[in-house]
């Protein structure tokens, strides 16, 4: 340590009056006080001194590593920037000229590269002594303002012979990294970012781990800070060169790119991109761009159970539900996850959506009950929903009557402990459950429970307010059903009304309101009217409103189809056409015009062309065998298989079973107790048919 107190003559300081190193008999030096001198002693024996620019940093980075780091800043600030520049300036000058200028007086590049490692470590430092004090936005400016200096002295990036050295290049990289850090901390998000993408853009010559980690942090920060960034300006850029204008943009654009680093194996997988990748993709509402990320993937990437499972997810949400299906099925094969509650549980909901599907999607929930585990409770309720949705689709392909009542009561109970276990918080589920006892004609505890919804947060919208109105119009409460409804209508918006204002139309004619009804169908056109010119005239209707509306057109033939006024019941058949001409609502309706006017054989036509488009169509169906047996009454056979497919396809449907009966009274091979059968039927089913069905 002895020459550490020599004197350096001229612009030199004397180094014993900047560093007093505390020395006390038997004490020993930490290991980076040993470091400390012996870096010292090296400089100093190559050089002959220290500068007094390269003291102070020599000697606040010992009082930094011996944690005085008020003393260690106090030191830092003494440092002249103005003078490092220009010793850098006449050191990077000497270097490059060193291969011609061999003086002895020169020192070698090797000396000078150290003393430039020394002062840039120093600003660092002081950075970093800032950050320790709690003062992070000086901080943040100190470093930028290191960065800022190192930017000007090497504006093609370091030279050859200074980025040789290793230590330089890693104080540079660590200030690079540092930098955004600081001003979050600092909360100053937008400069934050700022400096997330000069490190990025800038040739700071960071190694691909640092700079993939600079990537993840900046995708990261984008995505869940909250802070929208002002979009980058990149007029550099070719222009057909995609330039983000949201975080979520730049974020999805940096995830991806750190996804093709590892593809091209320049850096090693890591897990957390995907997390955050499916995040971003989710919530900008592109599974199928998701999906394609997830196919690209080498293999052995993810888990092939996590590939199945989120490709379905993906496709399930980009609404291909037979790919979602076939992959699911996949993952729950024997030979792959056969427990996999997720899986399990999203193939018992796509089920749910498919009638067709009940019976294979009843065994997924029933496998997902059996194989639960404590992790998975939360998940029961959502299992006992979807079975018992899927046991009441089941129930409507049951061949024999005690086979539908047994899955409909067991439909019920499953339902039932859905809500329990919820505690009675669900919305969702009580709808249902509601829901599936109205269809049952259970109408008082479908009632408690539409009631039940309005309790809840979400239970009074449009959905819940029409299930309690056609409930209790179901038990004929038809004035207070229309009290739901408008009370439904002054809390909802005028785009959002149409289905009430066709409830309430269908109420009005119940109660014999025809004017009123008529009314309420124009006010109902008028807003469809007005809600396809508001969104443009060459758009028009969405196809749900464009569906809509055909229905009220429908509607309104039927009204005047029963008031025989013959012109207007046309006009809106013609209407209807205009919309749809092959739909089996209108050739079912022209069925109903002829059929009024006692023109069955025209009527029966007209009913057979709509079970040519849609062989399910139960109206078409009914009115097939009324009129057929009208027009020969010795085909009963036919007859009846008419309307027994309509009961297949509906078995709640009044009109069936008292046509049924009456076939039952002349047919020779039926009994006459069938016959009474289905009257009864007939009219408990007709005392609590709802103005519209239910679902």
């Amino acid at each position: 340590m002895h020459k550490m107190m020599n004197c350096c003559s001229g612009e030199k300081m004397r180094v014993n009056e900047m560093l007093q190193l505390p020395e006390s008999p038997g004490e020993d030096h930490s290991e980076h006080e040993i470091l400390n001198m012996q870096e010292a002693e090296l400089s100093l024996s190559e050089s002959g001194g220290l500068n007094s620019e390269e003291a102070r940093a020599l000697l606040g980075r010992y009082e930094y590593q011996k944690g005085n780091i008020e003393a260690a800043l106090q030191v830092f600030e003494g440092i002249n920037i103005a003078i490092v520049a220009s010793n850098i300036k006449t050191t990077l000058a000497r270097i490059q000229g060193y291969p011609r200028r061999r003086s002895k007086k020169d020192p070698k590049p090797q000396k000078s590269i150290r003393g430039v490692s020394l002062v840039f470590e120093a600003l660092f430092l002081k950075a970093k002594s800032l950050q320790a004090l709690g003062r992070f936005k000086e901080a943040a400016q100190s470093c930028k303002d290191f960065l800022y200096l190192v930017e000007s002295l090497f504006p093609d990036g370091l030279s050859e012979n200074l980025g040789a050295d290793s230590k330089v290049q890693g104080t540079i990289v660590s200030a690079v990294e540092l930098l955004p850090e600081l001003w979050k901390l600092a909360d100053c998000p937008h400069d934050a970012i700022l400096a997330y993408r000069q490190a990025l853009l800038h040739g700071w010559n960071l190694d691909a781990e640092t700079a993939s980690t600079l990537q993840k942090e900046f995708a990261v920060y984008l995505l869940y800070s909250g802070v929208e960034a002002s979009p980058q300006s990149l007029r550099s850029q070719i222009n057909t060169s995609f330039v983000p204008q949201s975080n979520l943009e730049e974020g999805i654009l940096l995830l991806i790119l750190l996804l093709r680093k590892f593809t091209c194996r320049v850096i090693e997988w890591d897990p957390s991109v995907m997390d955050h990748l499916s995040f971003a993709l989710s919530v900008s509402n592109q599974p199928q761009a998701l999906a394609r990320v997830i196919e690209d993937l080498p293999a052995g990437s993810i888990e092939r159970k996590e590939v199945f499972h989120t490709l379905a997810l993906c496709y399930h949400a980009h609404g291909d539900n037979f790919a979602a299906l076939n992959l699911l099925r996949k993952l729950l094969h024997h030979s792959e996850e056969p427990n996999h509650i997720p899986g399990l549980l999203m193939a018992a909901k796509i089920c749910s959506e498919n009638p067709n599907l009940a019976e294979e999607g009843i065994t997924y929930a029933r496998r997902a009950l059996v194989i639960k585990d404590d992790a998975c409770l939360n998940t029961v309720p959502s299992i006992h929903f979807f079975l018992g949705i899927l046991l009441s689709n089941y129930a409507n392909l049951a061949i024999s009557e005690p086979e539908r009542i047994a899955r409909q009561l067991e439909a019920v109970q499953v339902l039932e402990c859905a809500v329990e276990l919820t505690n009675y918080r669900d919305s969702t589920i009580i709808y249902h459950l509601s829901l599936e006892y109205a269809i049952q004609r259970k109408l008082d505890r479908a009632l408690y429970y539409a009631k039940l919804l309005l309790k809840l947060p979400n239970g009074t919208d449009t959905k819940g307010l029409l299930l309690l109105a056609r409930t209790l119009s179901a038990q004929k409460r038809f004035g207070d059903s229309e009290k739901i409804i408008d009370a439904a209508l002054d809390q909802t918006g005028q785009w959002e009304q149409s289905e009430l204002l066709r409830t309430k139309a269908k109420l009005q004619i119940a109660q014999g309101r025809l004017k009123k009804a008529s009314e309420t169908y124009s006010q109902l056109l008028a807003i469809l009217q007005v809600k396809s010119k508001s969104f443009g005239s060459g758009k028009g209707l969405e196809d749900q409103d464009q569906q809509l509306q055909l229905h009220i057109w429908v509607d309104l033939a039927c009204f005047y189809i029963n008031l025989s006024l013959w012109n207007d019941a046309e006009s809106c058949l013609s209407k209807v056409k205009v919309i749809s001409p092959n739909c089996a609502s209108r050739w079912h309706t022209l069925g109903l015009f002829y059929e009024a006017k006692e023109l069955f054989k025209e009527a029966l036509d007209a009913f057979q062309m709509a079970l040519t488009i849609d062989p399910s169509h139960v109206p078409s169906l009914i009115g097939s065998a009324i009129n057929l047996r009208r027009l020969n009454s010795k085909r009963d056979s036919i007859v009846k298989s008419f309307l027994m497919n309509a009961l297949k396809f509906d078995r709640m449907n009044h009109v069936a079973w008292f046509n049924l009966g009456l076939l039952c009274e002349t047919d020779q091979e039926s009994s006459p107790s069938e016959a009474v059968e289905c009257f009864e039927t007939a009219t408990i089913l007709e005392e609590t048919a709802p103005v519209e069905p239910f679902r």
